[in-house]
């Protein structure tokens, strides 16, 4: 049987250096967990530097302003998620018609153990108001936009829930067992299982309870997607993930040798829902077959996969499909739905091998 790995020399494939945008690379479909040193890294201003010892958390726009520090945080009930996270943009640099935003190929996720406190907890301690709708989530990295639309100067990344989600989101400052790397956002980052990745803000800082929904720049401009209301085509922000599946094995344009038997390999995911199944297709969609599951379906995570496929014969092209089908019984589409702008890419992913 011809098992392809690649754990050797494994490590980050850089899509952006400023600011630092990398890539995980294919090995990381080897294991459940990935390690911090491959776990892909999405920044949108440079890195800041922080000093644990003088970092504070702020909650506002609660009955009371309160302030935390890292040993008030870890002196309440601690809790461990385990979340995958998927960047908005990933598998944007395999759509057919190039789209803005970093170029990221299959890479841009990962699943990992994180340990922190509930954030409910910790709003608990402002007293929130009977009308308070959402909750500003304000990292530490800052700056400025220069492309169209501009910003008028500096801003923070800040990104909203709504406040009913708040129950299952976690403020980590531990990442598999250690301490938050700085890229991965120490001392603090909020983990939103089961939505894109730019909800779970890095280098968190400050955090606002308000009553009106909040209209950011990376909330408005910056990853949303178009929806129908009432007849009209509106912006709203992106928030929960699609169920997807991604063939990390065969590579695209992979030579394959005819009349053996060959294990394909993925990972799938769906957002705030479970994997339920997966199906492989070997010749373009013409039939499926059921892939075996690898890992224990779970809310919130990826499962992997594997699939014994008997190539063909002859020389010539080939076809692999993977879809996932979620425990909701949402199906991933075939097609590319073009309301989701640059972002939300969840159809199949055509993966075309050479068989030799």
């Amino acid at each position: 049987m011809n098992v392809k790995s690649s754990t050797e020399a494994a490590e980050l494939i850089p899509r952006q250096s400023d600011p630092e945008n990398e890539e995980s690379p294919p090995s990381i479909f080897d294991r459940f967990l990935t390690p911090a040193e491959l776990f892909y890294v999405r920044n949108h201003f440079e890195t800041p530097r922080i000093d644990g010892r003088e970092w504070r958390l702020t909650v506002e726009g609660g009955a009371r302003r309160v302030e935390f520090d890292m040993t008030a945080l870890r002196s309440m009930e601690r809790a461990t998620l385990t979340a995958t996270l998927e960047c908005a943009g990933n598998s944007r640099a395999l759509l057919e018609e190039k789209a803005k935003g970093v170029q990221w190929a299959l890479g841009a996720v990962g699943t990992a153990e994180w340990t922190g406190v509930w954030l409910a907890d910790v709003l608990e301690r402002a007293e929130p108001a009977g009308g308070v709708k959402e909750v500003i989530l304000e990292g530490a990295d800052r700056g400025a936009i220069d492309e169209e639309p501009k910003t008028p100067g500096e801003i923070a990344f800040a990104r909203s829930i709504p406040l009913e989600k708040a129950r299952d989101v976690l403020l980590a400052w531990a990442m598999n067992g250690e301490d938050l790397p700085e890229r991965h956002g120490y001392p603090l980052r909020a983990i939103v299982p089961g939505w894109y990745g730019m909800a779970s803000v890095k280098w968190l800082r400050r955090m606002a309870l308000v009553e009106q929904p909040f209209q950011g720049y990376f909330q408005t401009f910056e990853y949303s997607r178009w929806v129908e209301m009432a007849g009209y085509r509106s912006l709203a922000p992106l928030h929960a993930g699609e169920v997807k599946a991604e063939i990390a094995a065969p590579a695209a344009g992979e030579a394959i040798g005819a009349g053996t038997t060959y294990r394909v390999r993925g990972a799938a995911w769906a957002g705030e829902s479970a994997i339920q199944t997966v199906e492989v297709s070997a010749n373009g969609g013409g039939a499926w077959d059921q892939a075996q599951l690898l890992d224990r379906p779970a809310r919130y995570c990826w499962t992997r996969w594997q699939y014994d496929w008997r190539t063909p014969s002859g020389r010539g092209r080939a076809t692999l499909m993977a879809r996932a089908r979620d425990a909701s019984g949402r199906v991933q589409p075939l097609e590319r739905n073009k309301l989701e702008r640059s972002y939300a890419v969840s159809h199949v992913l055509p993966v075309d091998v050479m068989i030799t």
